[in-house]
C-alpha cells in the first residue's frame, strides 16, 4: 500500500492544488488552458508534480477521456474546502480594520443592477468613498442559489425579490413591486375587450412562471393557472411573452418599457395581482466584515427616505 505523507503546505503546493481544482472544474486539461491561461504541457507538469508530492495518482487522461481516481476525488473535495477556507480567512482578516482591503462578494437578481429604484450607482459611490481598497465582485445569480451562497459564506450579501423568509438570514426591505399578468402583441388576449378578460379566461392560457416555490400570496394567484413553462430571469420571460405564445406575471417596472412601445399589455389587473418586495439578505451568524457593514450602511443611507413597510 502506498505511503501518503504530505507534510507542510507551501505556496507551490497551494498553486498546484488550485491548478488541479481548475482542471477538474473545467473537465480536463484542454478546457483548463483557457481558464488558467497557461499551456497544456505546463498544466500537466504541475499535476504530475502534485501527484509526486502526494504519492497519489489523481486523475486519468487519454482516449477514454478525463476522470478522477477514487483518491483524486478525495483530494479534490479537500482542496475545494481548503481553498474556500483560505479565501474566507484572507477576506475576514482584510476586513477587520477601519479601512478594509479585501473582497466584497455581492450578487443581484436580474434587472436590479439597472433598476433606478435600487440606486446602485449611488450606493457604489458612497461605499467607495469609505472603502476605496476593497475589490468588489458583483454577479447576477439565480435567487435560490444566492440564498444558499449567503448561508454557505460564498457571498457576503445578495439583493433578491423576496419570496420566502429563511431563519438564518437577515432582511433589509428596499422597495416593492406591483406584479400583473402581461401578454404580448401577438397573443389572442392583447386586443380582447376588458370585459372579456376575466380570471377564468386567463387560466386557460399558457403561463410562464419563475419556477420557484412561491410564498402564500403568489401561490394563491398561480393555483388555478396553466403553468406551462418556467423561466427565472425576466429578460427571457419577456422574450417568451413577445412570442405571443404565453402570458406571465411581471413587475410593473420591468414591463413598463415594453408597454410604452405597445409590445406588452397588462390584463385583468383586478383579478390577478400581487406585491413582491426587494430585499438585501445577509447571514445572521457571519464573521465580522467591515466592508460588508460599510456597504449595508451605504444602502441604508441611500434608501432612508424610501418605503419602510414591507409587503410581507
Amino acid at each position: 500500500m502506498p505511503k501518503f505523507a504530505l507534510g507542510q503546505l507551501g505556496d507551490i503546493e497551494i498553486k498546484q492544488l488550485k491548478i488541479f481544482k481548475a482542471v477538474v472544474d473545467c473537465g480536463g486539461f484542454s478546457a483548463a488552458e483557457t481558464e488558467l491561461n497557461i499551456s497544456r504541457p505546463t498544466i500537466s507538469n504541475h499535476i504530475a508534480a502534485l501527484e509526486g508530492r502526494l504519492n497519489i495518482t489523481l486523475c486519468k487522461r487519454g482516449r477514454a477521456g478525463f476522470f478522477l481516481t477514487p483518491e483524486g476525488k478525495v483530494v479534490f473535495d479537500q482542496t475545494a474546502q481548503l481553498l474556500t477556507r483560505l479565501e474566507q480567512f484572507r477576506n475576514t482578516i482584510n476586513n477587520l480594520g477601519d479601512h478594509p482591503a479585501g473582497k466584497l462578494r455581492i450578487a443581484l437578481s436580474d434587472t436590479f443592477s439597472t433598476d433606478p429604484r435600487f440606486k446602485l450607482p449611488e450606493i457604489f459611490h458612497q461605499f467607495y468613498q469609505q472603502a476605496p481598497e476593497v475589490e468588489l465582485q458583483v454577479e447576477v445569480e439565480h435567487m435560490k442559489l444566492m440564498e444558499k451562497m449567503v448561508l454557505n459564506n460564498e457571498l457576503d450579501l445578495a439583493i433578491i425579490p423576496y419570496h420566502r423568509k429563511l431563519e438564518g438570514l437577515n432582511y433589509i426591505h428596499l422597495f416593492t413591486d406591483d406584479n400583473y399578468v402581461y401578454c404580448g402583441k401577438a397573443h389572442p388576449l392583447f386586443n380582447a375587450a376588458k370585459e372579456e378578460v376575466n380570471e377564468q379566461v386567463i387560466n386557460e392560457f399558457k403561463l410562464v412562471h419563475a419556477g420557484l416555490k412561491p410564498h402564500e400570496e403568489i401561490y394563491h394567484q398561480l393555483a388555478m393557472m396553466n403553468l406551462a413553462a418556467t423561466s427565472y430571469h425576466y429578460e427571457s420571460r419577456v422574450a417568451m411573452l413577445l412570442s405571443g405564445c404565453f402570458i406571465s406575471f411581471l413587475p410593473e417596472e420591468v414591463a413598463k418599457p415594453y408597454v410604452k412601445k405597445g409590445q406588452l399589455k397588462a390584463i385583468a389587473q383586478k383579478a390577478k395581482h400581487f406585491r413582491l418586495g426587494c430585499a438585501v439578505i445577509t447571514k445572521k451568524s457571519s464573521q465580522p466584515n467591515r466592508a460588508r457593514d460599510l456597504f449595508l450602511e451605504a444602502i441604508k443611507t441611500i434608501h432612508k427616505e424610501t418605503e419602510n413597510s414591507a409587503p410581507y
